[in-house]
């Protein structure tokens, strides 16, 4: 029998679902053994029906791990059916296809049962630090060299752990401790959510949870649906270029509203390449989805109901829809840009609510050995500028569309054999505007080690910078510079695997986000503002915003004669 909950109890009801997967992700962050979850959260917790469809999500995330997620945990029950299950089993895979785009991240899923009912799910996906194989690389084939596969298996049967699936995943990574810590991590913090949902379900004496699932995708469903009806219906495009890896790739859009339902189709995109860029559809509608909520209501809870409305195609063989077995290990590198392709084509919609592009998140690899001989490998998080907002400016090294944290300094010197020898704000690389972009960072980093390092890059925009919207400026493009100990310096590909000799250094220049709006429109003090913080040059400010601004007595004022000339007032 259908039960309904009247607003008040279901708000109430709705927010303890949500603390509960919160603190089913702080207990992951808190018992995870690598940087990559405990200092950057690159991690997803979510609850989900015993139909697997999404119920609620944690706040820390990305999108890439909780839309794909949203998706992923239905291939997990269509592999172990309702009944193939019990309780104290849990399930793992890193297979690209079926979650979260490449095989270092590592999916797990946790049937919940109450009396020796299924209830629904738990879920977490967590960034491996290594899987073996060339490393975390674009520089790869096939999928095949991008290190071990595994298939949806039970990693845990009644509680007791499969061995032989740990001991095949300790004998396929360079780092064992530090992979399998992360995942007991994450089947830990399962527990801690199927612990707390059964303690919610009987203090609400609920037997089943899909009632109040129900209840909260039709509202869900409701909403966005509304939110698509106020849009003006037609069909909007939009195309953008990538780097690529050895020639520039083309991501095209089309955004067809019709009444309530939404349509993305990305026909007219480049075909799938022999490099590790390609991107499996999943990781593709995550990317898609993630926008489109933001744009179209971002008040509405992300679940299964805010999803029926929308529909994401991409033809098959093309590089948002790679198949089996073209590499995929860098997918980020060409997926993240479906936001820039869905804000572009919202530019024509509603151009009030969109942002410039972003200057993404750069995750290059550092593979070598510490002062003491010992293997190391980790990843490490830094980002550019997040594009400008049509009544806000960009921020400064923002990883979106990430949503992951900047690897903090201390910690990374602390665990590996490198010394960040600056790590600051680039000026000027943001894109001028009404409301600036935010601005990149330039990062320096030398082996300190007496062996060599290797870099694996996975770079983007160095060739096409983050483009403004409404007459907003273009922000800078990204520089990879490796410098030796001599202090010469080589510009490198910068998606490809180098190797750094002792006391080398790799210097890093990120780019900045888009800018919004013409830049003359800029309130000259917030230019001055700019130019005392260090965000742009007296250069720049004069030639790209038209405020003259001059040093006297130590202290730099605007030159209103000149400005106003410069800017013919």
């Amino acid at each position: 029998m259908k039960r309904e909950f009247d607003p008040i109890l279901l708000e109430v009801m709705w927010n303890r679902l949500i603390s509960i997967v919160n603190e089913q992700a702080r207990a992951l962050i808190r018992t995870a053994f690598t940087t990559i979850v405990r200092e950057v959260e690159d991690l997803s917790c979510g609850i989900f029906t015993p139909d697997a469809e999404m119920i609620v999500q944690a706040v820390t995330g990305t999108p890439g791990h909780i839309n794909t997620m949203a998706t992923g945990v239905k291939n997990f029950v269509k592999r172990y059916s309702k009944d193939a299950v019990k309780p104290g089993d849990v399930l793992i895979t890193n297979d690209a296809w079926l979650c979260s785009g490449h095989r270092n991240d590592f999916t797990s899923v946790t049937p919940i049962f109450k009396n020796g009912i299924l209830l629904g799910w738990t879920s977490t996906c967590c960034h491996a630090v290594d899987i073996g194989g060339a490393g975390f690389s674009a520089d790869t084939h096939d999928v095949q060299e991008e290190g071990l596969g595994i298939p949806i298996v039970k990693i845990f049967k009644e509680g007791k752990p499969n061995e032989d699936v740990l001991d095949i995943i300790r004998a396929n990574t360079r780092m064992p401790e530090e992979v399998m810590g992360d995942i007991m991590a994450q089947i830990s913090s399962q527990d801690v959510c199927v612990a707390k949902l059964c303690e919610f379900m009987e203090q609400y004496q609920l037997d089943s949870i899909e009632p109040l699932a129900g209840q909260i995708f039709d509202r869900s469903e409701r909403a966005m649906r509304a939110a698509i009806g106020a849009l003006p219906d037609g069909e909007y495009r939009h195309e953008l270029f990538t780097d690529g890896f050895e020639k520039p790739i083309k991501l095209a859009v089309t955004v067809t509203i019709k009444g309530t339902d939404l349509t993305v189709d990305y026909t007219g995109t480049s075909s799938q390449v022999d490099r590790g860029i390609n991107v499996p559809f999943n990781y593709t509608h995550a990317y898609t989805t993630y926008p489109l909520k933001a744009l179209i209501s971002p008040e509405v809870p992300n679940n299964d109901g805010s999803f029926r409305p929308v529909k994401v195609t991409a033809p098959e063989g093309c590089i948002l829809n790679a198949q089996f077995p073209y590499p995929v290990m860098g997918r980020h590198l060409t997926g993240h840009f479906c936001v820039a392709a869905v804000l572009g084509a919202f530019e024509k919609i509603t151009p009030e609510r969109t942002v410039g592009d972003g200057g993404g998140v750069y995750i290059p690899q550092w593979f070598g050995r510490t002062k003491e001989g010992k293997v190391f490998t980790n990843n490490y998080f830094h980002s550019g500028g997040m594009g400008a907002r049509s009544n806000k400016d960009g921020i400064h090294a923002f990883t979106f569309p990430s949503n992951v944290k900047n690897s903090p300094v201390e910690v990374m010197e602390a665990v590996s054999p490198l010394f960040f020898e600056k790590k600051e704000i680039r000026d000027d690389s943001g894109g001028a505007g009404k409301y600036r972009g935010g601005c990149g960072q330039s990062i320096a980093v030398k082996i300190t080690s007496q062996y060599p390092g290797v870099i694996s890059g996975l770079f983007e925009r160095t060739k096409f910078p983050a483009l403004g919207r409404k007459g907003g400026s273009e922000g800078k493009v990204a520089e990879f510079i490796i410098r030796d100990k001599e202090g010469r310096e080589t510009r490198p590909h910068p998606k490809s695997k180098h190797t750094l000799p002792p006391g080398s250094c790799m210097i890093l220049n990120l780019p900045g986000g888009g800018g919004y709006g013409p830049a003359y429109e800029r309130d000259p003090e917030a230019v001055l503002e700019d130019v005392i913080q260090g965000y742009v040059s007296i250069k720049s400010a004069e030639e790209n915003y038209q405020v003259a601004i001059h040093e006297k007595s130590g202290k730099l004022n605007i030159d209103w004669g000149e400005t106003n000339k410069l800017r013919n007032v």
